[in-house]
């Protein structure tokens, strides 16, 4: 009998579905200062889900073993992980005047091909409108190490996305739906 089992990668990580999706890039890759192009989200997750947030610990921990000679460079030590830039922050810390990141820990994953993104029941998302900053669903990421121009750490790569259910919209801009959803013409006759 063969066993057809993938062995598991222990830098890869699927969120909970109380992950909310903020900046969500994910139809067009955008530039940020020049660099390549990129498709990217950021992950709101709950302090509440200790079962992602330990998974993603542990993540970072593997990436961090796996990518130690990357991280150690041209020097004589591997720079310890409290040393290196960490994907895993602190809303309340980080971003204390954004109300979506209170009470929660994110993370930034992005790539250079686009991330599948599936709904609840595996299908895909074709229509743009239904993926935006706000919904909640979960996150297929990986965790490596990276050294380039004197930065080092670990960072996040994004691989898929599912769409679990909306959430109110971030970025602060009004729908077309509840732009229009009174009848009151404002004088539009006059």
């Amino acid at each position: 009998m063969t066993n057809n089992v993938k062995p598991s990668n222990p830098m890869k990580v699927i969120t909970g579905p109380e992950t909310r999706w903020s900046y969500a890039n994910v139809w067009e890759p955008k530039s940020i200062n020049g660099g390549t192009p990129k498709y990217s989200v950021s992950l709101i997750i709950p302090k509440s889900d200790t079962k992602t947030l330990k998974k993603i610990q542990t993540a970072i921990e593997a990436a961090y073993k796996e990518g130690e000679a990357k991280l150690k460079g041209n020097g004589k030590t591997v720079p310890p992980l409290s040393a290196i830039k960490n994907p895993l922050r602190d809303g309340d810390t980080e971003r204390p005047d954004d109300p979506a990141y209170a009470g929660c820990y994110f993370v930034n994953a992005n790539a250079t091909s686009a991330p599948g993104i599936v709904d609840v029941d595996r299908n895909p998302i074709l229509t743009r409108s239904e993926v935006y900053s706000g919904v909640y669903g979960r996150a297929s990421i990986t965790f490596y190490a990276f050294n380039s121009s004197g930065n080092r750490g670990i960072a996040c790569g994004l691989n898929n996305l599912q769409k679990v259910r909306d959430g109110e919209p971030l970025g602060g801009k009004a729908s077309a739906e509840s732009d229009f959803a009174t009848d009151e013409d404002e004088d539009f006759l006059d």
